[in-house]
């Protein structure tokens, strides 16, 4: 038995409430369990004056009825609609007419002829246009947004939804009052434009390459198992038949105390936050759950290949199915999975295939669900190889730790890198809230959870070997994704919803009552950054401290103030060094050698910086800087590792001319620039190629002879000055000029991509007058009450009253640098046959600002509430004075946009968009079929061009 370090421990509080703790448990985890079997999870964290709240709830898309899949994620998009108080002008009226919706749904789903069907849908849009009458539009989140709450949002998984807010301290009660509301019932109002919107979620997730490749996975490891049968966005045509009264049932069966949790973490008082959640969910009824029949997978016994297919570059998937989490064999194959990749450094697969390049990328892990899990590795072959050569080269790394054929030193180095990981996890209020909240829907006790890392450190060598033999036979599912034409895409038609009425002037009495609760306003604690900021010199460089209030992790920054602009192939220097090794240590000597002594180093490339970083136990960041300098100093240019980093950096240039995403970030890159910007001024295909290794080998050898600085986030400054001194060199070498880039007018042009996809995504940009940091105020204002955010006025145009996009936004983006323009953004995802409508009124909505009072307060007070409760902690005080510099600012600019906000107007929202924002001229980025674009349409919005990837990429 393991002599376990952490053991439950019970107490009783002064008001007599019994709680459970861990002994040793740093973070004082208090665990309730309220009469009704609500579990709830309290831990403090003074970083700010606010709290992190999760709600998870122990079902997923694992619970769907069967012929309902989809459910819970519906049912998660419709918690968010209010209740017979919140989101009402008049309850009893429209609740005759919900429920009439109701049965016509049931009617619709049993309906097997299509254009009975189509009636019946119309009845369905006439009585949803009368009950939209009574409904009030994101009234849940203009009451959560009041309190100054941020990251509002929920997710659901195969055994889990979660709902989340991080809220200032002050509001807990009223959370709590809104909470409670929300979680006693389910009203299903404004149902048809949702699902909508629920629908063009689920055609997103048929543009998205790795969702794809996962379901096909999913389905071939579980053919029996929920995990593998019901997909979370669920069937499309489960979503075109919905049930209302399949979603009530569902939220009757699983939405009660018993089966959800409440995790709260940040600056509260244990005693009153308990009495509380008592009070508003104490008194909410425990129900016994329906009783499930575990489904049990067969063992896989052959291999099993599926084919997908989709514009992207080819790779292969392979999955083994795993025990469930937590398990010995869940834990093993997390071990195997890290002795091959360890987030990038000194695996089998990190150093055997990507340092040396024998693929253009693979990479294993390994995932634990509460029933089930598996064990993947993902590899991206080069263009001259095979899928087939790509698996073989994966699974002879399996093969080496079969035999045993890794170092004795990776065992330990693995667990401590998890204790690391951990520790880094655990030190902010989400992060605790997280683990909590994974732990309690995977059925584990705090306990167990801490206790892990000790289990881990039990497993030897043999364990993991005899493991692997036993475990990696013919046994697999590989997923060959191929590059062609995806045939399984599901293409449907705009079903013709009549735009609802989303009241926008208009309160319930709920949210009245939220409103008038007054509480006692947090005052906001502005950061004097020469009191929390030690600086000192050493040898004509500046050193920088702040110092590490949580943990033992420290961080060393050399900051550069220099980047791509002042040497364009600075970036492709730091990524070869990273292939390089000295004439001391072989490139993959060296990354053991910061494995083993737990530091991490990055390489980051801007415009205008270079950030080297190393991160880990602040007593071996010496060792790490030792390390890095000696790399550096010494680094060996070897002109046969150099000509395959060129055949992979274009290789890897070609594959992201196939992904949609990047292809959408290049045009909206050209739209906003053109053809010349820092995106596309990148070292060609012949430059590369005639060049030696020597070129961008000496750069790095010179690097510490240029002007920098030193930032050291850690405990103990003086022991750090004791050495840092000695790896100081005088400068010798001068910064070279800057090059410039034009940042040309907008206006007038329309360019666009065809890529087969089932969505049509727009982007709309316009270059701004120079920014003026007297605006941020205004700025901040505006994108929360106009253009971004679940209640501001575009996501509520056209997403809940037309249902034309699910993504929808307008944001004016300040520049972060003096004498440089501010740009304006438009932005909508949806089906073509909805694309023109949504533009149609996204420009009704950008013509004349809407003035809306209720909401401009609401937007107001919220931006008051969110600075006032915020607080810059870590290593954001050093790295938010760089920032600021650039604006030439030296205090706390909070300050400055805080006042601006409280005596701010809507007369001044207004006058600032009409002098900013209505005079601008924007050029648009359009991507999809082409045979789905309305040219006529396209035509009204400027001189169209469809422009190639080369145009766009400058490659």
């Amino acid at each position: 038995m393991i002599d376990k370090k952490y053991k439950e421990t019970v107490h009783t509080d002064i008001n007599h409430y019994q709680y459970t703790t861990i002994t040793h448990d740093e973070n004082n985890v208090r665990i309730y369990t309220l009469k009704n079997g609500l579990k709830v999870f309290l831990a403090q964290n003074f970083d700010a004056p606010r709290i992190q709240t999760f709600i998870p709830v122990r079902t997923g898309s694992n619970n769907d009825p069967a012929d309902n899949t989809g459910l819970a994620h519906y049912l998660e998009h419709m918690m968010f609609k209010g209740t017979s108080k919140i989101g009402t002008q008049d309850w009893e009226k429209e609740k005759q007419l919900l429920d009439q919706i109701s049965i016509l749904y049931e009617e619709h789903k049993a309906e097997q002829d299509p254009e009975k069907k189509k009636e019946i849908y119309k009845k369905i849009d006439e009585i949803s246009q009368e009950a939209s009458q009574y409904a009030i539009a994101n009234e849940y989140d203009k009451a959560i947004s009041s309190l100054g709450a941020t990251g509002t949002n929920a997710h659901t998984w195969f055994d889990e939804t979660v709902y989340k807010n991080n809220i200032p301290n002050n509001e807990l009660e009223k959370w709590l009052k809104i909470e409670k509301e929300r979680f006693s019932e389910i009203v299903l109002r404004l149902f048809h434009t949702e699902l909508e919107s629920v629908y063009e979620e689920f055609n997103r997730a048929q543009d998205n390459d790795s969702r794809l490749v996962n379901y096909e996975l999913m389905d071939a490891l579980f053919p029996t198992h929920p995990n593998g049968q019901q997909t979370t966005l669920g069937k499309p045509e489960h979503l075109k038949n919905p049930s209302m009264k399949a979603i009530h049932q569902y939220f009757d069966q699983y939405y009660v105390p018993n089966n959800y949790a409440m995790v709260l973490v940040g600056d509260l008082d244990f005693d009153k936050t308990i009495q509380l959640i008592d009070q508003y969910f104490g008194t909410l009824p425990y129900k016994e759950l329906p009783q499930k029949t575990p489904v049990i997978e067969k063992p896989i016994t052959k291999v099993i290949k599926r084919t997908v297919k989709s514009p992207t570059t080819p790779r292969i998937q392979l999955a083994w199915r795993t025990d469930s989490y937590g398990t010995r064999e869940a834990m093993l194959a997390d071990i195997v999975a890290n002795i091959l990749s360890n987030r990038g450094e000194a695996g089998l697969l990190d150093l055997h295939i990507n340092q040396t390049q024998k693929m253009l990328w693979a990479q294993a892990f390994s995932v634990g669900l509460k029933q089930y899990g598996y064990f993947s590795i993902v590899a991206v072959p080069k263009e001259t190889q095979t899928l087939d050569e790509a698996k073989e080269l994966v699974l002879e790394e399996i093969e080496l730790i079969k035999k045993g054929d890794f170092p004795d030193w990776m065992l330990p180095a693995i667990i401590n890198d998890f204790k690391l990981q951990r520790m880094k996890g655990l030190e902010t209020a989400e992060g605790l809230a997280t683990t909590l909240y994974d732990s309690y829907i995977k059925g584990r006790s705090w306990e167990q959870e801490l206790n892990e890392m000790e289990e881990y450190a039990q497993f030897t060598r043999e364990d993991v070997i005899s493991f692997a033999q036993n475990f990696f036979k013919d046994n697999y599912v590989i997923i060959n994704k191929e590059k062609g034409v995806n045939d399984k895409l599901v293409r449907v038609e705009n079903p013709g919803i009549t735009p609802v009425k989303i009241n926008r002037d208009t309160q319930s009495d709920f949210l009245k009552e939220i409103l008038a609760d007054k509480t006692e306003d947090i005052q906001p604690e502005f950061i004097d950054y020469q009191k929390e900021i030690t600086t000192d010199t050493l040898k004509g460089k500046k050193i920088s401290f702040v110092r590490n209030k949580y943990n033992d992790i420290a961080q060393l920054h050399f900051i550069f103030p220099f980047g791509s602009d002042h040497d364009r192939d600075l970036g492709i220097s730091t990524q070869l060094l990273q292939y390089l090794g000295t004439h001391k240590l072989s490139p993959e000597d060296l990354k053991k050698e910061f494995f083993k002594i737990g530091i991490s180093n990055d390489f980051k490339t801007t415009n205008d910086q270079l950030l080297i970083s190393l991160s880990g136990l602040e007593e071996n960041i010496e060792k790490g800087i030792s390390l890095l300098q000696h790399w550096m100093y010494d680094v060996k240019p070897d002109q046969e590792i150099y000509n395959q980093f060129v055949d992979t950096v274009l290789e890897n240039r070609r594959a992201v001319k196939n992904d949609k995403n990047r292809i959408m970030t290049a045009l909206t890159n050209y739209t906003k620039l053109g053809k010349f910007s820092r995106f596309t001024d990148i070292i060609s295909q012949e430059e590369l190629e005639h060049s030696q290794a020597e070129v961008f080998t000496d750069r790095m050898k010179k690097l510490f002879k240029y002007p920098y600085q030193v930032f050291f986030y850690g405990k103990n400054f003086e022991n750090f000055k004791g050495y840092i001194e000695q790896y100081i060199e005088p400068e010798s070498l001068q910064i070279p000029e800057p090059k410039k880039y034009p940042e040309p007018e907008t206006g007038g042009h329309v360019y666009f991509i065809n890529y087969d996809m089932v969505q049509m995504e727009m982007s709309k940009i316009g270059k701004g007058y120079s920014v003026n940091p007297s605006n941020f105020g205004k700025i901040n204002v505006f994108n929360e009450y106009f253009g971004r955010g679940l209640s501001s006025i575009v996501f509520q145009e056209i997403r809940e009253s037309k249902s034309l996009a699910y993504s929808a936004y307008v944001s004016y983006a300040a520049n972060s640098e003096l004498k440089h323009p501010d740009y304006i953004t438009t932005y909508i995802g949806t089906q073509p046959d909805k694309l023109m409508i949504a533009v149609d009124t996204m420009n009704e909505l950008m013509n004349e600002l809407p003035e809306v009072p209720i909401q401009f307060e609401n937007a107001r007070n919220a931006a008051l509430k969110q600075i006032a409760s915020t607080r810059i902690t870590r290593n954001n005080i050093f790295f938010n004075t760089l920032r600021l510099k650039k604006l030439n600012i030296e205090h706390d600019f909070r300050k400055d946009i805080y006042e601006q906000i409280q005596g701010l107007k809507f007369e001044d929202i207004k006058e600032f968009y009409k002098t900013n924002i209505q005079s601008v001229h924007f050029n648009t980025a359009i991507i999809g079929k082409k045979e789905n674009l309305d040219m006529e349409a396209v035509g009204k919005m400027g001189t169209f061009k469809e422009v190639s990837l080369k145009d766009i990429f400058g490659h």
